[in-house]
């Protein structure tokens, strides 16, 4: 499928130098604001104190975390989760206060808002046993919520969860650089992943630059750029090497096979990247804060991927000396002797 068609090949490689200064350029950037400010990691990864609430009726997520901003806890993430009724408030860690104090103070201020008080009450559990959580009630003993559960995220976990993601994102590449091996050749593996972490590494340096929080969604998103630019290499270096093997195209150069394989596959590339987008930008206007900096991820991961996998990866494979002898075997004919 073609939105348009390109009838003259545009020469993407003849700037394919000063694409590149431009990568390096934005790499060495993104790697300086990664070593001197950091990631701003989320509770997930650093440890801090859970509640889960439940709402008589779904209340209004922006509301309570205002609430809880205008209480002392500006960094507290509040989310949705199983239903609109159910909140779950993450608390980063802090000097000298254990997460029980955390967990009520938190949980007073947010009754306090909503001109309650907070009282022990007795439920019966599914199993008949007899246990006291809080409870935020009007005048008349009317619930408005209560505590579901409060838990403590260790920083061992949290360490733990930064190790499986770091050992997750080199699986990946690792599993990406034997596919492009198997299907093309070494060279375009080298490429096609050192294109992807450009892309990776440019996406953490926009986080650590702007303080952004990272968390594991953020991380899926991560991932989620890695498989997504490495399709874009794949259908750029599949079209390089149908050019290399169709005879009627022996007279081009590696350059031009190259400007050819891009100019032939834009109208592709439009059409996957543009839908994807949409789809992306919806979750960022329409998708709450839970899915914000989710969306983020993938639209600087998206953006990027466009211009790594055609722009730097090319350029990369053609200075590696790529050639159509790599792709095409040369069968000679033994002549038979004479007698």
């Amino acid at each position: 499928m073609e939105l348009f068609r390109i009838h003259k090949d545009i020469p993407f490689m003849r700037h394919a130098l000063v694409f590149n200064v431009i990568s390096l350029v934005t790499f060495i950037i993104a790697v300086f604001f990664l070593v001197h400010r950091g990631l701003n990691l989320s509770v997930e990864f650093t440890g801090g104190t859970v509640i889960e609430i439940t709402y008589a009726a779904p209340p209004q997520v922006d509301s309570i975390r205002d609430t809880l901003a205008k209480a002392g806890f500006p960094d507290a993430q509040a989310q949705s989760f199983g239903s609109a009724s159910n909140i779950r408030i993450l608390i980063p860690p802090r000097a000298k206060e254990n997460s029980s104090r955390l967990a009520n103070e938190a949980f007073g201020n947010l009754c306090q808002a909503n001109a309650g008080s907070v009282k022990d009450l007795a439920f019966k559990t599914d199993q008949g046993e007899t246990k006291t959580r809080q409870t935020c009630s009007l005048a008349g003993d009317k619930d408005l919520f209560h505590v579901r559960s409060v838990e403590f995220v260790g920083p061992q976990v949290g360490s733990e969860l930064a190790t499986d993601g770091a050992m997750a994102m080199l699986v990946v590449i690792i599993g990406i650089m034997i596919y492009l091996s198997i299907r093309f050749e070494w060279r375009f593996a080298v490429s096609g992943i050192i294109a992807n972490l450009h892309d990776v590494v440019i996406i953490l340096g926009c986080f650590a630059f702007f303080r952004w929080e990272f968390s594991l969604p953020v991380l899926a998103a991560v991932l989620a750029v890695l498989g997504y630019s490495v399709n874009e290499s794949v259908i750029v270096f599949d079209r390089v090497r149908e050019t290399f093997r169709n005879s009627r195209m022996r007279g081009l150069t590696v350059p031009q096979v190259l400007d050819h394989a891009i100019t032939r596959t834009i109208s592709r590339t439009i059409i996957t990247h543009g839908c994807t987008q949409m789809m992306v930008l919806s979750m960022l206007f329409f998708g709450g804060p839970s899915l914000h900096y989710f969306a983020v991820a993938l639209t600087i991961g998206i953006c990027f991927g466009i211009y790594s996998s055609v722009l730097v990866a090319s350029p990369l494979v053609m200075w590696m000396r790529v050639s159509r002898e790599q792709f095409v075997k040369v069968t000679t004919k033994k002549e038979e002797a004479v007698v």
